[in-house]
């Protein structure tokens, strides 16, 4: 194949003067982004009290409006105006979309949960009287509609779960952090006292050691150990206590 028409194409073609070969994106007349970006700064705090008050309060509003900034520099990046919709109409979509989606990687309750929650606080709100004291459950469940065992299983237990540091949140002195548990030396010495104590059952005679288990062990009374070894109930108490004195000697 001639390579002919591939030089006559590429006749006239002008020189680089050694500059790269690099694209640039086509700028749009009037285009500033830093303009619009200061220009709907507004917008992004209005979006994120509305999101923060119609949907959730796990997520404080400043952090949605840290969100709704980016999505801000984003949008102002990439929009193009093609004379369908206006930057602001788009901003706000993007906007309410990224800390719509910042909620949702926030949540720790499902959204009937969240519902069955505005609901329970509305009711509350509502029936709360001037001097501040709470409605009861009853006329709680009355206004939401509901009855109180449901109220109590769905609504009251609706709240959100929140996760703090553990160093922010811990003490030696709070109970929930007590550990009730004994402390390695006690666990230490508690095994040693039940290998001595072993060892020492072991050691006592037969019928002694027989008495022992059929009363610890097997929580015989002294008539009916006394039935199994055939002798009576006096002398089954002579011979507990004589593995008694065996076994305090052996402990000392």
């Amino acid at each position: 194949m001639s390579a002919e028409p591939m030089r006559q194409a590429f006749a006239n073609a002008q020189a680089l003067d050694g500059q790269p070969l690099t694209y640039a994106p086509k700028r749009r007349p009037g285009d500033d982004r830093d303009r619009l970006v200061r220009e709907h700064l507004p917008l992004v705090r209005r979006i994120a009290w509305h999101v923060h008050g119609s949907m959730s309060t796990i997520v404080e509003v400043e952090d949605l409006v840290q969100v709704g900034l980016i999505a801000l520099v984003e949008a102002a990046a990439t929009f193009e105006d093609r004379g369908l919709v206006s930057f602001r109409q788009y901003c706000a979509t993007r906007l309410r979309g990224a800390m719509i989606d910042e909620l949702r990687r926030q949540a720790t309750t499902t959204r009937g949960a969240m519902k069955r929650r505005r609901h329970y606080a509305q009711a509350v709100a509502a029936l709360t009287d001037p001097t501040g004291r709470p409605p009861e459950e009853a006329a709680v469940a009355a206004r939401i509609g509901v009855s109180v065992e449901r109220l109590r299983a769905d609504y009251a237990t609706a709240d959100a779960v929140r996760f703090d540091s553990i160093d922010e949140v811990y003490a030696d002195d709070l109970p929930w952090f007590a550990d009730d548990g004994p402390d390695a030396f006690a666990q230490l010495s508690d095994g040693q006292t039940r290998d001595r104590l072993i060892a020492a059952i072991t050691a006592l005679p037969e019928r002694e050691a027989q008495v022992i288990q059929l009363y610890y062990v097997e929580e015989l009374n002294l008539e009916e150990i006394g039935l199994v070894l055939g002798v009576g109930a006096a002398r089954i108490c002579q011979i507990k206590a004589s593995a008694h004195a065996r076994l305090k000697k052996a402990m000392r």
